[in-house]
């Protein structure tokens, strides 16, 4: 449904409470004093069948007796009464949003009266919240349509949980730490609105800086990823995921009844939108304040000053424990350093000053370390003593700070002698915390909501730029073996687990994306086996080969390493002995020996995919071997990567020490391993049959990679390609040549993030009436953030084409025009916008742009595109005529719109 109807949901100008009671603890009466006491200035309807009034309010018997239609519906009434009031709602018209209340109801959310409701505010398009749910509360406009037991008090942070308990757990928790909310919202069960429209909505709502979420389950990952990644271009949006471990997701399941997916692939999933996961309330609510108070990084660097070495040591090793990097001070810092302090100075990082140092020393050494250009940050320590002032020493950061551009995080340690410290630090809007722990952890939030933001800029292309590979090859295979498998086997969509590849399938597969595979040898007998073992090297890996079943599998008789000639013979003499105890009328006969060129510098990686329930496709990278245990050190990621992504990935484990030179080993080849993680994540773009795979070992050395072992299982596609993905990858296949009428060739393409700086100069060369004409009004320079916004879009509810060619005077590129167009949720209109340099006009650009956003449209099958035209931009009007669309005059405005049925 248009995310436009959840004005009515937040930012109602009337309410209806359809089953508001009297009767002390209904939860028409809960409502009913709440939004009274809240104090909504618009109309508060109540409607009972049997009361008169209702808190002092007169009632109404029904909803076709009230003197307006409500915009919003606050339901307290029986499944069963649900679905007649929504009816009743829908055919007077004018009724955007409902919400469903949990009072009592949780046994029946599953109930057909329950669906039923559901599909009757979906056939009149009525915007549902809930059922099971808290409601909703909306500070600054008095709105508080909830069962709440306490108020929330006014402030910028909006919050959004499925769990109508934790809803009023929070809500008493920060009521008395005095913290305020924009927005307080309980989803409950979801069934319409859900937290992809809630992050569509308060993204770009103007009362709310940042957006807090409680999640246990996601309804549609793909939405939810597309939706957190745009909230999170404009302010933070932080998460706490509820059911982290076995017995919490079972709970989570049994109340959602939704597949809550593995832990770490929800991690993977916030931290690619750009999103920050945190773990306690108290955790959230600290990294909001930091956020909204600090200078943002411009990197991980921390230099600390302390008063102390006891305190600088302590901050130094909490830092390091978390994976933090303290800055490596430049000889010209030191020096200044040493000069400023009078030789009090002793080296290094942490800069300890005297217990007695004076303000001046603070504000010296302060601005010495901000100006330091190996400093990202720094964190100023301070331990109360008799001899110093410690609100002296709290002033002279505080101007040191005005002085300088940087990030300053503090901690006055202490109680009631440090409170005026900590309150001119307040006051000055540097965060301030108890102590230092609390500031490296804040610190901390920080870095990874900047390393995260920066992973939300990365667009990785759907057609591989880094090499080439033989995709047509790999889905010859592939669909070989479908056909050749049961006929049976169920879509991957389904729950089917597929079929598995044999070996010599799975390593024409890798081998169309230049994954270097080691060869297996079939031997009959253990004799044989030694024989090819002593042939070709040692050590060597046996297995036996997959039947049609994927037995060896099943059996756990995976690969084992063998070493000697005898442990070779013993090896292949206890698979093949395992196989016929188990399967004594359909055994194995045979095991295959694959060679593993194994030197002094290799190391084991172990390499999956997997197809998890909410967010599709998955890649994970952990430490490799038969004994190793593939949850204990895994990072988990999304496709589609790139070079960069994929590097992160590979650093966020021990991977990255372990391939790390030391001690005369040379270092792993972390390029050739990034490099294969993209091969396999173009390998899920390409092949939507592949449910899973897993490389083990993956062998990594200094000169390259190896898959050692490898096994996969294949099923019936049941989407397109691009589809089942969480995130849908740059759209190369989309770019196309096209040559001006003056000659000159232009490149037509989807817009990327790093379009930005051209983009500005693009505006530049457009008239002051052209730039009217598309804004409908004078705007000169865009701010970032809402030049971030045009250039960094989700390409599943967006497009942006833009024609660039070579610029002529200068290196790099230039843009010379673009249109776009944003669909609606429901995929069936599209809003479209253009912009042509002014001094192409007569070239065919705009002509060409909009006639590659029609065909774009219409292929990916919305119904109509629309637009608004001020009635003087003839040359547009002319322009859209000619494409055959439809002018219609809108009343008493200066404009019209424009509309083509697809």
């Amino acid at each position: 449904m248009p995310i436009r109807k959840l004005n009515k949901l937040f930012y109602p100008h009337s309410v209806a409470v359809i089953g508001a009671s009297s009767r002390e603890g209904d939860a028409g009466n809960v409502v009913m004093h709440n939004l009274l006491q809240g104090g909504f200035e618009g109309p508060i309807m109540p409607v009972s069948r049997d009361q008169q009034a209702v808190a002092g309010v007169l009632a109404y018997t029904s909803v076709e007796n009230l003197p307006i239609a409500p915009d919003l519906a606050v339901i307290c009434a029986p499944p069963e009464a649900a679905a007649a009031a929504l009816r009743d709602l829908g055919a007077r018209g004018g009724t955007g949003a409902a919400v469903l209340l949990a009072a009592g109801m949780a046994a029946h959310i599953r109930s057909p009266a329950w669906q039923e409701a559901i599909d009757t505010a979906r056939q009149w398009g009525i915007r549902l919240l809930g059922p099971n749910c808290m409601g909703l509360i909306v500070p600054h406009i008095g709105l508080n349509a909830s069962l709440s037991h306490v108020p929330a008090m006014t402030g910028s942070m909006a919050f959004v949980s499925q769990s109508s308990v934790m809803s009023m757990a929070v809500l008493d928790w920060a009521r008395q730490r005095d913290i305020g909310f924009s927005h307080f919202v309980s989803v409950g069960e979801a069934a319409d609105v859900d937290f992809g429209d809630a992050l569509d909505f308060l993204g770009s709502d103007a009362m709310t800086r940042a957006i807090l979420l409680y999640i246990e389950a996601v309804h549609q990952g793909r939405s939810f990823m597309s939706a957190g990644r745009g909230a999170s271009r404009n302010k933070p949006v932080l998460v706490i995921k509820g059911g982290r471990v076995a017995a919490g997701q079972r709970l989570a399941e049994l109340r959602t009844g939704l597949a809550t997916g593995v832990d770490d692939v929800y991690d993977a999933a916030i931290r690619r939108a750009g999103m920050l996961r945190v773990f306690s309330f108290g955790e959230l609510f600290a990294a909001v304040e930091t956020l909204g108070r600090a200078t943002p990084l411009r990197g991980d660097r921390l230099a600390v000053l302390a008063n102390g070495y006891g305190v600088a040591i302590m901050a130094a090793d909490t830092l390091v424990g978390k994976d933090g990097h303290l800055a490596q001070l430049a000889p010209a810092t030191e020096t200044a350093l040493a000069g400023a302090l009078s030789g009090s100075f002793p080296g290094g990082n942490p800069v300890s000053l005297p217990t007695d140092a004076p303000p001046e020393a603070y504000a010296d050494a302060a601005r010495i370390l901000l100006d330091a250009a190996e400093v990202d940050a720094v964190m100023v320590l301070h331990v109360p003593t008799a001899m110093a002032s410690s609100t002296a020493a709290a002033e002279a950061v505080i101007q040191a700070c005005k002085a300088r551009k940087g990030t300053v995080l503090t901690s006055w340690m202490g109680g009631q002698s440090v409170a005026p410290a900590r309150r001119r630090f307040a006051e000055a809007a540097i965060p301030t915390y108890d102590t230092p722990t609390q500031a490296i952890d804040a610190f901390m939030h920080m870095v990874r909501f900047r390393r995260n933001q920066e992973m939300l800029m990365e667009t990785p292309v759907s057609l591989p730029e880094e090499f080439t590979v033989d995709a047509a090859g790999a889905r010859r295979v592939v669909d070989e073996a479908i056909a050749a498998g049961p006929k049976t086997t169920e879509p991957a969509a389904a729950g089917g687990s597929g079929v598995p590849l044999s070996d010599a399938a799975i390593a024409a597969v890798l081998d169309a994306y230049r994954i270097p595979t080691a060869a297996a040898h079939p031997a009959e007998t253990p004799e044989a086996a030694v024989d090819l073992a002593c042939r070709h090297g040692f050590p060597v890996e046996l297995a036996l080969p997959v039947d049609s079943r994927g037995r060896s599998n099943a059996d756990g008789t995976g690969p084992r390493l063998a070493n000697t000639p005898a442990a070779v013979r013993d090896t292949a003499d206890a698979l093949l002995r395992e196989s016929r105890d188990r399967h004594p009328e359909d055994a194995i006969h045979q095991v295959l020996v694959r060679p593993l060129p194994l030197q002094h510098a290799t190391r084991k990686l172990r390499v999956e995919i997997a197809c998890d329930p909410v967010f599709g496709p998955v890649l994970a990278v952990g430490e490799g071997g038969p004994a190793a245990d593939p949850l204990a050190d895994r990072a988990v990621t999304l496709p589609p990567l790139n070079s960069t992504l994929a590097r992160e990935v590979v650093h966020r484990t021990r991977i990255a020490r372990v391939l790390a030179a030391g001690d005369g080993v040379p270092a792993g080849n972390v390029e050739a391993l990034g490099l294969t993680l993209v091969k396999l994540s173009q390998l899920v773009i390409d092949v939507p049959e592949l449910i899973a795979l897993d490389i083990n070992p993956l062998l990594v050395d200094d000169t390259g990679v190896l898959a050692a072992g490898a096994r996969m299982r294949i099923a019936p596609a049941w989407t397109l390609p691009e589809r089942r993905l969480a995130i849908r990858p740059y759209p190369k296949e989309l770019e196309e040549r096209f040559r001006l009428r003056s000659g000159r060739e232009v490149l037509l393409r989807p817009i990327r993030p790093e379009d930005e700086p051209e983009h500005y100069e693009f505006l530049s060369k457009v008239s002051l009436e052209d730039i009217r004409f598309r804004f409908f009004g004078l705007v000169r320079r865009l701010p970032h953030a809402a030049m971030a916004r045009l250039t960094q879009i989700d390409y599943d509810r967006e497009m942006a084409f833009i024609a660039t060619a070579p610029h002529p005077d200068a290196q790099g590129s230039e843009t010379l025009g673009v249109v776009r167009t944003v669909t609606d949720p429901n995929n069936e209109q599209a809003e479209y916008a253009i912009l042509v340099r002014s001094d192409l006009k007569g070239e065919k650009l705009g002509w060409k742009l909009m006639e590659k956003m029609i065909a774009y449209c219409r292929s990916r099958g919305n119904r109509e595109i629309v637009g608004q035209v001020l009635k003087d931009n003839t040359r547009m009007l002319r322009l859209v005529k000619s494409l055959g669309f439809t002018v219609r005059p809108v009343p008493g405005e200066d404009m019209v719109e424009v509309s083509l049925g697809l």
